[in-house]
């Protein structure tokens, strides 16, 4: 019998269901997810775990639990569907690991297996690696009427995460001021698990889309961008919506539109938040952004006198950055956010309220602050495209591009190339464009910055035409 092996990525485990997400396999990462647990807290091993919308989940997270309690560990399992920063936060809270059982923005046919610390945030690469490596070839997978008799026998304890979560929301954000500024707000829950969360928060201020019970999330793949969001911006003009906020399947990201319909994109948050909490409330930390994230906020470094760092793509290492030092800000090309004063995890429902918070305060719509950034540092527009190929056309086109043989994209020349994840090519008028393989698939993810939209595009489909032509 060939074992198929389990690999995590750059944010947990993820597989389609059925396939290679089985119960069977669910059962050998929670094993080998007690051993790191013990040997992290032999003196009290505890784990928290939640789940999402997605078909299964909870019979996956049931699963996983009776494994770990059967390990000798106290779970702490989450009442119903619950967003991945709630677990997190709990993790924080009960001084604890965690287990998400998401694929948090992957299609409707994928769950997943997402690794929390107690500190509050994703689990580091190298306690990441330690689960890895622990993996059994084979684990029995438990009848289900176990998780009653370990609730029975106190080994499994049934906690409200989200209503926790909320309660903490209530104490770090303004919601008076919010409700006070009166701004009417879209939310998007993308049938994910932040549905009904903002009503709760807001009540009637907020007009909710896509909140109902659907674990094939109506065939489409619950990752808050532009194109997968096309009902808000005819919802925001038609219920004159100040703002329009989205989220992930799980609830760590953000997507948001402004009062006009227009997506925002999450460069332009992390730029708002940077400028809102370093220069209007004064508060002090250090910048932290992913290699594919703009360089406006380089930028913004420079002017307000604040350090900056980049780190390789994937929130994980910017934890480590938030575990070691003071940080204010940081984030990711993909619309995962983190603000100091909160856990170190990306939350799109926290950072959805503070950006209307900041808009509350400021008496200001949210394009007004976007054309405010692009005056003061100029327009800074983004492309992005992932490139099905082959894996023969994907690994020569990285050694080309490793060996710095590109020299020239859309006409313009490649003025300096940078290795830090990919290989990010720097144009001469003043545009970059990223090239990053997918460890897993015959994909290649094309990112590119520019001035305008156009420039971004055409340096991305430059790239795209070339490899399909000249690597056969």
């Amino acid at each position: 019998m060939t074992v198929s092996p389990i690999k995590f990525g750059t944010d947990g485990w993820r597989a389609i269901i059925g396939r290679e997400y089985t119960e069977a396999n669910v059962a050998r990462v929670a094993s080998a997810t007690a051993d790191w647990v013990r040997s992290e807290n032999p003196q009290e091993p505890k784990i928290v775990i939640g789940y999402d919308t997605r078909f299964g989940g909870e019979l996956f997270a049931k699963v996983a639990s009776i494994i770990l309690a059967k390990k000798g560990l106290k779970v702490l399992f989450g009442k119903g569907v619950t967003p991945t920063p709630a677990v997190s936060l709990a993790a924080k809270k009960y001084n604890a690991e965690g287990v998400v059982i998401t694929a948090s923005h992957n299609p409707p046919d994928y769950n997943g297996f997402k690794l929390k610390a107690r500190f509050g945030g994703p689990a580091t690469p190298v306690q990441v690696k330690e689960v890895e490596k622990q993996i059994p070839d084979y684990v029995e997978v438990p009848p289900q009427h176990q998780f009653d008799e370990l609730i029975e026998a106190g080994t499994i304890s049934m906690i409200d995460f989200t209503n926790e979560y909320l309660s903490e929301i209530e104490k770090s954000i303004s919601l008076d001021a919010i409700k006070n500024w009166g701004g009417r707000i879209a939310h998007d829950a993308m049938f994910g698990a932040t549905s009904g969360l903002l009503k709760r928060l807001l009540g009637d201020q907020v007009t909710e889309l896509h909140v109902e019970l659907n674990p094939g999330f109506n065939g489409r793949a619950p990752e808050p961008i532009d194109k997968n969001l096309p009902e808000m911006p005819n919802l925001i003009r038609e219920e004159k919506c100040a703002l329009g906020i989205a989220n992930d399947g799980d609830g760590d990201r953000i997507g948001m539109f402004d009062e006009q319909g227009n997506f925002v994109d999450s460069h332009k948050l992390l730029s708002l938040l940077f400028k809102y909490l370093s220069q209007e409330k004064g508060e002090n930390g250090m910048m932290v952004k992913t290699f594919s994230t703009t360089d406006m906020l380089d930028k913004q470094a420079q002017k307000y006198g604040y350090p900056i760092k980049t780190t390789p793509i994937g929130f994980k290492y910017i934890v480590e950055e938030i575990l070691e030092n003071d940080v204010l800000v940081c984030g990711e090309e993909s619309g995962g956010i983190a603000v100091k004063g909160h856990i170190p995890e990306r939350d799109g429902l926290y950072t959805g309220l503070l950006i209307a918070e900041m808009l509350a305060a400021k008496k200001a719509t949210l394009s007004d602050l976007v054309n405010e950034l692009q005056i003061e540092f100029g327009e800074h527009h983004y492309y992005r495209d992932d490139l099905h190929t082959s894996n023969e056309k994907k690994d020569a086109f990285v050694t080309s591009c490793k060996n710095s043989e590109l020299k020239e994209i859309a006409g313009y020349r490649v003025m300096k190339h940078e290795f830090t994840d990919g290989i990010k090519h720097r144009l001469e008028d003043g545009s970059w464009l990223l090239v990053r393989p997918s460890g897993t698939e015959p994909v290649l993810r094309i990112y590119s910055e520019a001035s305008n939209q156009e420039r971004a595009k055409e340096n991305v489909e430059w790239v795209s035409s070339f490899i399909d032509t000249s690597f056969n």
